[in-house]
């Protein structure tokens, strides 16, 4: 006696189906290309999570730029100075504090001017 699949094919299907779930056209509907576009998809979705990161890390960085200059001070001296009064603050940290705490920014950026010398 043969074996029969019917049960576990479905299955598959409705997996593969259901991933492809949004798809436009045949790419949500044809068994073939839905598998060829969640192929595709999945390594978009891997390169893409490395690219967000970067993405982030871009966007904390003009944050930080835009509020230092408001006090008098670029990017790279901020961070020099970060460095040099040993505060271990994280840029997403000091984006936040600049967007959400303005107050606690300014004693941060105070610090790290005082360090520098530049009053």
């Amino acid at each position: 006696m043969r074996t029969q699949r019917g049960a576990a094919r479905r299955q598959s299907k409705r997996r593969l189906f259901q991933r492809a779930k949004g798809f436009r056209g045949g790419r949500g509907k044809l068994l073939r290309t839905v598998k060829e576009t969640i192929v595709r998809a999945n390594c978009y979705a891997t390169r893409d999570r490395r690219v967000r990161k970067r993405e982030f890390r871009a966007l904390w960085i003009t944050r930080i730029n835009a509020a230092t200059r408001q006090l008098g001070l670029r990017y790279s001296e901020f961070i020099a100075g970060l460095k040099k009064a040993q505060i271990s603050l994280d840029r997403k940290t000091l984006a936040d504090m600049a967007v959400r705490d303005a107050a606690a920014f300014a004693k941060v950026v105070e610090t790290v001017r005082n360090v520098l010398g530049k009053t």
